[in-house]
């Protein structure tokens, strides 16, 4: 791209987008306007969304410290699968949400997958309903096409036979039966406009239902199972080949956050937690989880700890430890794990000036900073105590568009002044259980180089 091409964001996408970076928050939007670096990583995961599309499954681990940019590639890829017409569904991970655990721990997780479940026509969640009503409405414009008049015994006879069979193939898998009986509830409610018996099928699909007595005084008829802490995940890869049947290219999920799996006190509840995941590794590994893509973020603790991390759960250590080639300093990003390098010097006066250009649009300043004083911001930055290992792109952008306020509300204070008193302070310290990682690779300024 030209680095005089101006990038055009929508008000409302840029507005949300440098209000989450100023907080240090990851925008759920806006993600590919500030997307800097990580080409071969990205190139890595839309390899694997290719061979979920292609009807396998695959699971993918980014490894990376706090604020090194996990959460973001991960909405950055997010948005990718929806322009590519996978389903996504995410979810971060906290004390309340686990893969498994006692009072519904993983049912909390279901439950914010489906809140989040997102399409192309729905990218920010709740596109349950929405993906189930233009089903509905396909299958009936297709009975149209082919002749049926609508709203007679003939068209609702040939109706139902399509719905049938697209939820058939999914009664042969554990809770499919009840599973496709809902689904096909839920359709009959649509042809009779039953919107309370629709709701009480989605609350159903949702894992709203806390046990089958419930289930059935709201839907009407019984049902064996309910989704709960324990099969949640076998409804999630039935929604993976649901979302296939409809025609959708697939199911990716994304679970971040994953340290608190690591910071579970009770080993025998942290090691179950891990049992699951790695049920979920065998499955999209083995085949047994057609159309399903998984992507967990986590730091290298809850990876590395022979502790507490994975790699003191053996089954999931001898899977995911780097091989011995990748000891002698040839990783390889088609493994499992990605761990996340640091930005180049480069890459991070890149990130600056897009940045710079970005605010420019939203207050409709010229030039706030000069290209100087862009490099100038970033040597300062990595030339404070500790910024060679601890440094982050959370770090860079908050103190950078902090530094951008000041310069727009403030007119009476000069670059010089702030860059004197502002960025003086040590680079902040990780936490007891995050050690840093050095980067061997210090990249030279090349502003003449950059494109934007």
């Amino acid at each position: 791209m030209d680095r005089n091409t101006e990038i055009k964001v929508p008000k409302r996408i840029l507005n949300t987008l440098l209000s989450s970076l100023g907080a240090g928050v990851v925008p759920r939007s806006g993600a590919p306007y500030i997307a800097i670096g990580r080409k071969e990583e990205i190139a890595s995961l839309l390899g694997s969304l290719e061979t979920v599309g292609a009807g396998g499954a695959a699971v993918r681990f980014l490894i990376g410290r706090y604020g090194s940019g996990k959460s973001f590639l991960i909405q950055l890829i997010r948005g990718y699968a929806l322009d590519r017409d996978f389903l996504t569904a995410d979810a971060d991970l906290s004390p309340e949400r686990r893969l498994c655990g006692g009072a519904d721990y993983g049912l909390a997780t279901y439950r914010e997958l489906m809140r989040n479940l997102g399409a192309r026509s729905s990218p920010d969640g709740g596109a349950l309903p929405v993906i189930l009503s233009r089903h509905f409405s396909g299958l009936r414009s297709e009975l149209a096409a082919e002749g049926f008049e609508p709203d007679t015994p003939e068209f609702e006879k040939q109706l139902r036979m399509k719905i049938y069979a697209t939820l058939s193939e999914l009664e042969g898998n554990v809770g499919g039966f009840d599973f496709a009986r809902v689904l096909g509830e839920y359709y009959a409610a649509s042809i009779h406009d039953d919107g309370e018996k629709k709701s009480a099928c989605l609350r159903w699909l949702r894992g709203e239902f806390s046990g089958k007595s419930e289930a059935r005084r709201e839907l009407g008829f019984s049902v064996s199972v309910v989704i709960d802490d324990d099969n949640w995940y076998d409804f999630i890869k039935l929604w993976a080949l649901f979302a296939v049947r409809l025609g959708y290219r697939g199911l990716i999920l994304f679970i971040d956050e994953c340290v608190n799996l690591y910071k579970i006190p009770n080993r025998i509840s942290r090691d179950a937690n891990y049992e699951k995941l790695l049920a979920i590794f065998n499955d999209t590994l083995q085949g047994r989880a057609p159309g399903l893509g998984v992507v967990f973020g986590g730091t290298p603790q809850f990876l590395e700890d022979t502790r507490r991390g994975l790699f003191s759960y053996e089954a999931l250590r001898s899977r995911l430890a780097d091989s011995r080639f990748a000891e002698q300093g040839y990783a390889t990003l088609s493994a499992p794990v990605i761990r996340l390098r640091r930005l180049s010097d480069d890459e991070l006066l890149a990130l600056i000036a897009r940045l710079t250009r970005l605010y420019a649009q939203q207050t409709g300043e010229t030039d706030p900073v000069t290209p100087q004083q862009m490099e100038t911001f970033l040597r300062s930055a990595l030339s404070r105590a500790g910024a060679e290992e601890m440094i982050t792109p959370r770090e860079i952008i908050r103190d950078y568009l902090s530094l951008l306020h000041i310069l727009h509300e403030h007119a009476e204070v000069g670059f010089e002044e702030l860059m004197t008193s502002g960025l003086s302070r040590p680079a902040e310290e990780e936490t007891d259980t995050e050690k840093p990682e050095r980067d061997p690779v210090r990249t030279v300024f090349r502003p003449a180089d950059l494109e934007f």
